[in-house]
């Protein structure tokens, strides 16, 4: 949170293992609120087989100027996921070119702990 007492949010998604970062997609920044509503869409050309291999790492950064943007929270949805995640890849992974959408509670941790932003 700013010193304003917003935030300037935006996601980032990674299909990992992504050693390239070739999987890296971005939203745009919402300015100064504490509940942005996103609504985009990023596809990724992809084998349906090779789901199973792969994790979707979804992070939430807090755009600053001027100095390291701060993580706000993330989640990861794929075979190594617990829980909801779990469940939710495994409806992606069933539902072949469908959209299948939930709600996930952020964690604090940084998923794979060498992100960087």
């Amino acid at each position: 949170m700013d010193v304003n007492g917003y935030s300037d949010p935006y996601v980032k998604t990674y299909l990992k293992p992504d050693l390239e970062k070739k999987s890296k997609h971005k939203t745009s920044v919402k300015k100064k609120t504490l509940n942005p509503e996103f609504n985009e869409e990023f596809f990724y050309e992809i084998q349906h087989c090779d789901l199973t291999q792969k994790s979707l790492e979804v992070t939430v950064w807090d755009y600053d100027i001027g100095k390291s943007n701060d993580f706000i929270g993330g989640v990861t949805l794929g075979m190594n996921a617990k829980g909801e995640c779990l469940k939710h890849w495994f409806e992606c992974i069933k539902n072949k070119d469908k959209k299948v959408e939930h709600w996930h509670t952020l964690t604090n941790e940084l998923p794979g702990s060498t992100f960087s932003d």
